[in-house]
């Protein structure tokens, strides 16, 4: 593994997935694709391991993103050990795949690396939740789901798991008493037991194969609902599930017919899916970096994309506000006066500048009142590095002092 002090090498370099056929020890396995070395090829590569459903863009709908570019590689920030680093140094470090400035709705900068190009998906983890979270507002505004109803109402079979007595709100927010162990690729964890119900790790032996929501009518409830954050990504998969059901139609229709068609994107998107088609909602999305921009730019613009509104201003308010506290390290280290709610991180909720953040260095940071957009896609070597965050961040605020 590349240490995260010195430049990383690329997939090309590491000799992942080259040669007719690769050898044994350079392919991605199902315990290792997203993983280091691995994932440096299998992120930009999902649809070559695992099942997909589109999420459909229309071609003649297309929204070009306007263009000013402008050198920002002299660009300098104190990283988070208090030395200088120049823009290009981090982000080569910090082993970018894609790296896309939007500014007054311009695009001043886009940067590709590690063989990425401008028509290349990227697996975005935990990006995916803030789609959902802003398809819940667009729902929401059609009078199809009501945060405040009780989850039971749009799925009956949750009345036999902890869900039974949560509200919609609760799972939006991150905050329902149901027990889900967040422990990436811990053997017994909620997490792996997640991953291995979507496809995304080998299923053990003896066990029989279950789905994503065979998972969540398997969780207990172990204390109250909304009594604080706890970060749990299968409250989005249960979300996901109320929505389609409330709308009689899959995610991924739900997604192309009310966001990705509507913000232009110029390329379909894409989610993984298990074994009973069921997308993965909370971290399986897949997209372009100028669609995750285009995506980003609609939020930062009040929820419309040109003319229309796309997601209803007053859901946007919500996602940059946050509506509660964040208090559990690293996530409140990294930003104390920071919130969540929506699916939406909040970086301090004052100004209320606002992101989408995945592991592995997934990031569309938002700032509304500098008509900021700022789109990173990376491949870390570890799931959560939190010297990487605060580094980004310090580098997006560089860049908004910058072209201010």
């Amino acid at each position: 593994m590349d240490s995260v002090n010195v430049s990383p090498r690329t997939a090309r370099e590491l000799g992942i997935m080259r040669g007719f056929p690769p050898p044994p020890e350079k392919r991605p396995d199902l315990q290792n694709w997203d993983l280091p070395p691995f994932n440096r090829w299998s992120f930009q590569n999902v649809r070559s391991l695992f099942p997909t459903v589109d999420v459909r863009t229309d071609s003649r709908r297309s929204r070009p993103l306007a263009k000013a570019l402008r050198d920002l590689s002299a660009i300098e920030f104190r990283d988070h050990a208090g030395d200088a680093i120049a823009l290009p140094d981090f982000l080569e470090r910090s082993y970018t795949d894609g790296f896309l400035v939007l500014h007054r709705g311009r695009v001043v900068s886009e940067e590709y690396f590690n063989d990425m190009r401008p028509d290349t998906p990227h697996l975005s983890q935990s990006v995916a939740k803030s789609i959902v979270g802003a398809l819940a507002g667009i729902l929401h505004a059609r009078g199809l789901v009501d945060p405040d109803a009780p989850l039971v109402d749009y799925v009956p079979e949750l009345a036999h798991c902890g869900y039974h007595d949560a509200r919609l709100s609760h799972a939006l927010d991150m905050t329902s008493g149901v027990r889900f162990s967040e422990d990436y690729n811990a053997a017994q964890s909620d997490m792996t037991r997640i991953d291995i119900a979507a496809g995304w790790r080998p299923v053990p032996d003896g066990d029989s194969p279950s789905t994503i929501r065979d998972v969540i009518l398997s969780l207990p409830k172990v204390r109250k609902h909304g009594d604080h954050f706890e970060y749990k990504s299968i409250e989005t998969d249960v979300v996901a599930w109320a929505l389609e059901r409330a709308a009689e139609q899959t995610l991924a229709e739900l997604v192309s017919e009310n966001i990705w068609k509507p913000i232009g994107a110029e390329h379909d998107g894409f989610f993984t899916v298990d074994r009973a088609a069921t997308a993965l909602a909370d971290g399986g999305f897949n997209a372009t970096l100028r669609d995750y921009a285009r995506f980003g730019l609609m939020m930062q613009n009040d929820g419309r994309a040109g003319d229309a509104e796309v997601v209803p201003a007053t859901w946007v308010d919500e996602c940059a506000r946050g509506r509660v506290a964040v208090e559990i390290p690293p996530y409140c280290d990294i930003c104390p006066e920071g919130a969540y709610g929506n699916f939406w991180w909040v970086h301090n909720a004052v100004p209320g500048d606002f992101m989408a953040r995945g592991v592995f260095g997934q990031m569309i940071y938002i700032d509304r009142a500098a008509e900021l957009t700022i789109v990173k896609l990376s491949t870390w070597p570890d799931y959560l590095i939190p010297s990487f965050t605060r580094d980004a961040l310090a580098a997006f605020a560089a860049i908004r002092e910058h072209l201010a």
